[in-house]
């Protein structure tokens, strides 16, 4: 009977869980990314510019399943992911440290907005990341640590793990630094160290090298672009010197993200597990989960004195070390424990639907139907109207007859940076079905997916916001154009007050093609 309320306890988390994330997924306007994003679903290839291909199919998946555009459909993939990712985290804690751990370690990933945004509600190539991740981990759990605790011996669980290794490398490129991470927990473990040896390590090496073929094959084709930009190109420009400062930044930022009252406990745990392994033996299981976490949570971190971390990079290594904080929690008294999780649920579902409620009603924007107490910012002094409202545009481009007859005669669609053009793509009326690209020296994958060569001649509309200098915006298309001239603006609001403004332009006759800068 005990085990019937435990499962319906870790169902009715993953419910819930799933029915607040749906309900941020459906309302919020897609991010920058997400919108760049939805273009690699209208470009399907065997990799990308900057990241493998898996996050196409994730981003459009639920595209293709309801044949909608839309924020929401677009993160569906996120949301059904990031449900398994959590029953995967919860059945290997279960298996490693017994099942209130297990349950622990999935209420903390739960709660947490790092984790809830960032794979589990927003659409991006960590989805695909986690949910690999979270099955090695599971994989390995049952590999190295049988249920009769007898010697060791390799099984075919080592190609599963190796096959599921390069699936993660196809999600992203961190999946890399996983397999790595296993490799020298088998090489610390003197139990273990056969498995590198074995049989079925050497099948999954084949297999985890054909899930590399993709990646190795398109970046052999493109000038190995892709690992230029994710090795080298991040770090140009940037300062020579560490910066101290930067790295506590990003320390406390990920605090932040993870949630204070989930963050602080959670790197306390795990240092504290790390001076104990340093200065005597912890057992082999502590060591898997060190090792599948911490490399990649203090690399990250640690980089940051460098140049721009991104919350998403350390959160794999963050994601496993929660199995540490759930196994240490599990010895907490029940009621302490019970006060943890509710006040931090509460605390965290408060501060998210209040961000939503800001986000998409503007109730603290100044001025705003919905403001409350008159509003504290304005819509210039606000990053959150960067977020583009695509439901909201659509209906613009839709109401428009002239902007409709325009876009009936027009070859191509393009802006002026990389992002914008998956916003424009987004909000298009369903039934058109045009080129979006970009002319910029910045422009990810649009380099790859059209070559302008072919538009010689063609007639194109070019959309920009006001975010830009106009002046400046049309000075630099104007050389590839025999002329152009403006069409209209559109405007979208918030609270009943305008909060971004759109520019059109008729190009007419493209006279040269656009060079890109690879």
């Amino acid at each position: 009977m005990r085990r019937l309320s435990d499962r319906a306890k870790l169902w009715g988390l993953l419910l819930s869980g799933l029915i607040f994330r749906g309900t941020i997924a459906y309302f919020l306007p897609p991010g920058f990314d997400e919108a760049y994003y939805f273009l690699y679903t209208r470009h399907l290839d065997w990799s990308y510019f900057d990241h493998p291909l898996a996050v196409a199919f994730t981003t459009g998946v639920g595209v293709w399943l309801t044949g909608m555009v839309s924020p929401f459909t677009l993160r569906i993939g996120a949301l059904a992911l990031f449900t398994g990712s959590l029953w995967l985290l919860h059945e290997t804690g279960r298996w490693l440290f017994g099942p209130r751990a297990g349950w622990l370690s999935t209420a903390v990933a739960s709660l947490s907005p790092l984790f809830v945004l960032t794979f589990g509600t927003l659409t991006a190539p960590d989805n695909a990341l986690i949910v690999c991740w979270s099955l090695a981990l599971y994989l390995c759990a049952q590999e190295f640590f049988p249920p009769d605790d007898g010697p060791y011996r390799p099984t075919a669980k080592l190609t599963a793990i190796a096959l599921v290794i390069g699936l993660a490398c196809l999600s992203k490129y961190h999946g890399f630094l996983l397999g790595l991470s296993l490799v020298c927990f088998c090489l610390s473990s003197h139990r273990h160290r056969c498995a590198l040896r074995s049989r079925w390590m050497g099948m999954g090496l084949l297999l985890f090298g054909l899930c590399l073929v993709p990646i190795l094959s398109w970046n052999s084709r493109h000038e190995w672009i892709s690992f230029q930009f994710q090795l080298a190109g991040r770090f140009a420009g940037q300062a020579n010197s560490y910066s101290l400062t930067d790295g506590l930044g990003v320390f406390l930022a990920e605090i932040g993200f993870l949630f204070p009252t989930l963050g602080l406990p959670l790197w306390w745990v795990s240092i504290k597990v790390l001076l104990k392994r340093l200065s005597q033996a912890v057992s082999p299981r502590v060591a898997l989960v060190l090792w599948c976490g911490l490399p990649v949570a203090v690399g990250f971190t640690l980089l940051g004195g460098l140049t721009r971390v991104y919350p998403a990079w350390p959160a794999p290594g963050l994601w496993s070390l929660t199995l540490l904080l759930g196994h240490t929690a599990a010895s907490w008294p029940k009621a302490q424990v019970r006060r943890w999780l509710l006040g931090t649920g509460l605390a965290v579902g408060i501060v998210l639907l209040f961000a939503l409620t800001h986000i998409t009603l503007g109730t603290l924007q100044t001025p705003g139907k919905y403001a409350l107490f008159g509003g504290f910012v304005t819509p210039e002094q606000d990053p959150s109207t960067a977020l583009i409202d695509t439901k909201q545009l659509r209906q613009q481009f839709m109401q428009s007859d002239e902007l409709l007859a325009a876009i009936s005669t027009t070859d191509f669609i393009f802006t002026q940076a990389f992002w914008l053009s998956g916003y424009v793509a987004i909000a298009l009326p369903p039934s058109t079905d045009l080129p979006v690209t970009s002319f910029t020296q910045d422009p990810r994958g649009h380099a790859f997916w059209f070559d302008s060569q072919d538009w010689l001649g063609k007639d194109a509309l070019f959309v920009s916001i006001a975010d830009f200098s106009q002046v400046a915006a049309v000075a630099a298309i104007t050389p590839y154009f025999q002329a152009v001239t403006p069409l209209m603006q559109l405007t979208t609001q918030r609270g009943g007050t305008k909060t971004e403004t759109f520019y059109l332009y008729r190009a007419h006759r493209l006279i040269r093609p656009y060079l890109y800068p690879y």
